[in-house]
């Protein structure tokens, strides 16, 4: 089939559009191309884009491709959280929980830490979760955390799963309920996460709500000592 100038233009356009779509800042961030991606993303971030706003904020917070700079990783940070890029919004909120680049300031970290969690930003639910656990610039408040860690744990994200798991352990924010206990530290163990492979064993060995399961707590407990947490 023999194409006509006209279809050979427009497949080349395609072509380039294609080429330039995957050699842009994100593509290099995700292939670990540092120096490329630091003068790529600087162009990109330069030009207003939020995504290499918050990717440029993530080298200069890391030192990948540039040198190590928390000053600068907070102003790039903020001019993508300033166009509501949800990422960007969680990453300087923990920027300014941890007074990183900037006095800690827990007033802020629950501001952008809100506006990406209404995004439905699974991390971010449950960064303002661990912010009402520990009352952290707030008055302590169990049953806002609970709620915030339940939107993230429902959207499959363990460290949510393993907390929403420990509130209904130690009845924090809602009734004691250890079925409901071992239903989420369950979700979080089949993922890898330690602590609640250690609260399974527990639970099962000592039957804590449910019935004794010896056989169980030694699949949990082997699996939490796998990953180098003795057990107690």
């Amino acid at each position: 089939m023999r194409l006509s100038a006209a279809t050979l233009a427009v497949l080349l356009c395609v072509s380039n559009a294609l080429a330039q779509k995957q050699n842009n800042c994100g593509a290099f961030v995700t292939d670990g191309r540092w120096d490329a991606a630091f003068d790529v993303c600087t162009e990109e971030a330069g030009a207003g884009d939020a995504a290499a706003q918050n990717n440029l904020g993530g080298m200069y917070v890391q030192g990948l491709g540039v040198d190590q700079n928390d000053t600068e990783a907070l102003r790039w940070f903020r001019l993508a959280a300033q166009q509501d890029y949800a990422d960007a919004q969680n990453n300087l909120g923990r920027m300014y929980a941890q007074g990183v680049g900037t006095d800690q300031d827990y007033s802020e970290a629950l501001r952008w830490f809100r506006l990406a969690a209404q995004q439905d930003y699974a991390v971010a639910q449950r960064n303002l979760g661990r912010i009402y656990e520990e009352g952290l610039g707030v008055d302590q408040d169990y049953a806002e955390a609970v709620k915030w860690f339940r939107m993230a744990a429902e959207q499959g994200l363990v460290g949510a799963q393993s907390h929403l798991g420990l509130m209904y352990f130690e009845a924090q924010g809602v009734e004691k309920d250890d079925a409901e206990a071992v239903k989420w530290f369950r979700m979080a163990a089949e993922q890898g996460d330690v602590i609640s492979q250690g609260y399974l064993g527990a639970i099962y060995y000592q039957g804590m709500g449910i019935p004794v399961d010896y056989a169980e707590a030694e699949i949990w407990f082997r699996k939490a000592a796998e990953q180098g947490v003795a057990r107690a």
